[in-house]
């Protein structure tokens, strides 16, 4: 069932995790594998399981995932270092959850490249 993502159950706050920020489009939380000192998963609130799977209807709720994720590094204290927004479209860009998300990382210099160890 679409629906049972852990972001959709986060979400409907079934999963505890520290949610950053929520509205009625979006919920931003820490990612539990961090890749870099700031590590935010913002996530739409309606499951779209890949950009691939992106509607017209669906723009608001787009945009409202770079809007906060504005507002999130200017809370860490980011927004002047510099961040990476980073969005994955199924397994061979690593995409792990078939719900639409944006990666937000910062606090480091990132390099050309986000790798994970190992």
């Amino acid at each position: 069932m679409a629906d049972d993502t852990i972001f959709a159950k986060i979400i409907r706050r079934e999963i505890p995790t520290d949610i950053l920020y929520q509205d009625e489009l979006v919920t931003a939380f820490r990612d539990i594998h961090p890749q870099a000192p700031t590590h935010i998963l913002i996530v739409t609130n309606r499951t779209i399981a890949t950009t691939n799977d992106v509607q017209p209807e669906d723009e608001l709720a787009l945009g409202r995932l770079f809007t906060v994720a504005a507002k999130l590094a200017k809370e860490m204290g980011i927004d002047e270092s510099g961040y990476r927004l980073i969005v994955n479209c199924n397994r061979d860009a690593g995409q792990e959850v078939p719900h639409l998300h944006m990666h937000l990382l910062g606090g480091r210099r990132l390099g050309p490249l986000v790798a994970r160890p190992g």
